[in-house]
């Protein structure tokens, strides 16, 4: 399979003025709209959905940053390309100055974001270079650059590499199976995403258990149960939250600043209470509903204990991107957690 004429004067423009491109005159958003989007639809992909599908069965959304505070900015994949509305892989661009094959922290988010979506593929690129990602592999953040990556090419390959491009990213190979074929020929390794967050949270649960029962001597075991497992439950729900936009971005994350951490947890909760009236947060009395919560937010708990479970949830620690683990995921991982019972 040769080439697209398209492709060919793709590399052409790009090469005429590479030099320029790689001191920064060319921003993110530039290199997505004047490189890789033409890239892709080459591919086939419907890329600024010309055809007027709905949302839901858009083949490509194109997902922006969320701006929260402070000029912080809770990030999501550039690009993820779906078929019939299900994820198959992202996308995350770069300026062509960013050097993509050795820049640790790009190659990080792209596979923290394939790895918490359980997606096998993604790619890194800045159209100068194209980086694939087995994204089965639990990503760190001290992984250089080349970790899980492979396949690798330069924009000059892509002429002479097109047919190996097509036949695993195009759209018809993609609705061909070709990235569960291919994921088929690769050892599987590392743990999957709900498997370490279940791990992850039994670990909170056991600490957290022990410096409750520790400070709270009067605590039985059905009040310790629940009051692990809510506290738990009410972080991990405010962080997804923020991930998703709809709580302000690192409201947690700066508690790690202050004393007294539960207490500054405690407002929150109270807060979440008047915001969502849901069972997670119920605090008050109120007619036609169960009795309320009125001993977790009196207890005491260490900030010692606290700490670890709230950096865990955040960058540069944090391997979870939140805004995309599917919800079923979530709900598996909870089914599990809820089973098991804190004996003093």
């Amino acid at each position: 399979m040769t080439a697209p004429l398209s492709i060919i004067k793709l590399i052409d423009h790009f090469h005429s003025s590479i030099n320029l491109y790689r001191t920064g005159s060319l921003n993110e958003t530039q290199t997505r709209i004047e490189f890789i989007d033409p890239f892709f639809a080459a591919l086939g992909w419907d890329v600024r959905n010309e055809q007027q599908a709905s949302d839901i069965y858009k083949d490509v959304v194109h997902e922006d940053s969320l701006k929260i505070s402070d000029a912080r900015k809770a990030k999501v994949p550039d690009y993820s390309f779906r078929v019939g509305g299900v994820r198959k892989f992202f996308v995350e661009a770069k300026k062509p100055s960013v050097n993509v094959g050795k820049n640790i922290s790009a190659a990080f988010q792209v596979r923290r974001y394939g790895w918490s979506a359980k997606l096998s593929l993604s790619i890194l690129t800045d159209f100068e270079e194209f980086s694939v990602y087995d994204c089965r592999i639990m990503p760190n953040k001290n992984d250089p650059a080349s970790q899980a990556r492979i396949k690798h090419f330069q924009y000059t390959e892509y002429v002479d590499k097109w047919e190996e491009i097509y036949n695993l990213f195009s759209k018809e190979a993609v609705l061909n199976g070709s990235l569960e074929k291919f994921a088929e020929t690769k050892v599987k390794s590392g743990i999957t995403v709900d498997k370490a967050f279940l791990q992850e949270i039994e670990n909170w649960r056991e600490n957290l258990a022990a410096n409750i029962a520790w400070r709270n001597l009067e605590i039985n075991q059905r009040e310790l149960n629940f009051a692990v497992q809510m506290t738990i439950n009410r972080i991990v729900f405010l962080r997804i939250c923020e991930d998703r936009g709809i709580e302000i971005y690192e409201q947690l994350f700066n508690l790690l600043r202050l004393k007294n951490i539960y207490q500054e947890l405690g407002r929150l909760f109270i807060n979440a209470d008047y915001r969502y009236n849901s069972g997670l947060f119920h605090f008050q009395t109120e007619k036609g509903r169960d009795d309320p919560d009125d001993f977790t937010l009196n207890l005491k708990i260490d900030d010692t204990t606290l700490k670890p479970i709230i950096r865990k949830l955040y960058l540069p620690e944090s391997p979870y991107e939140f805004s995309v683990i599917p919800v079923e995921i979530l709900g598996q991982v909870y089914e599990q957690f809820l089973g098991k019972v804190i004996t003093l």
